[in-house]
């Protein structure tokens, strides 16, 4: 399992644009990657719309908001485009990203077990190198999580 401390695993995924990136495109740069489990639901909205709602703040203290879930390409341009995302959404549709950052794994809701995505963020700093993750972000929050975490 990964830790504060340890260097984040690059990846390569497509964003809803149809575009590749990898996470180390983004070294100089803090990195907000946040893992949510699926577009259109309502926490997941909620949480991507307090990102939209602050990104400004974020982009200030030099924070680059990236969203992982398993859903498609398609999905993810609906999803942002419905909401007016200003951050990329990346498509994880084998879940082997997710895997990588044991973000997948047991969930537990309304009394039931069930495989699925753990909402998980890490904060990355600019030398690619974990410096928090949020194991359970308020949704309605999260930005200012993001914000009090980077020391800004």
């Amino acid at each position: 399992m990964l830790q504060v401390g340890d260097q984040a695993p690059d990846f390569e995924l497509l964003t809803q644009h149809g575009t590749s990136v990898r996470l180390v495109d983004y070294r100089g740069r803090q990195v907000a990657l946040y893992f949510y489990p699926k577009d259109h639901t309502p926490g997941c909205t909620r949480q991507a719309c307090n990102l939209r709602d602050n990104i400004e703040l974020l982009q200030e203290e030099g924070i680059q908001v990236l969203g992982v879930s398993g859903d498609s390409v398609r999905t993810h341009a609906n999803f942002a485009g419905k909401h007016d995302l200003p951050f990329l959404l990346l498509a994880d549709t084998d879940g082997q990203v997710l895997r990588t950052y044991g973000v997948w794994g047991e969930k537990k809701m309304f009394g039931r077990t069930f495989l699925g995505i753990r909402r998980t963020t890490f904060l990355i700093d600019e030398d690619g190198v974990i410096q928090h993750i949020f194991r359970r972000p308020k949704v309605r929050l999260h930005a200012e999580e993001l914000l009090a975490a980077s020391g800004a």
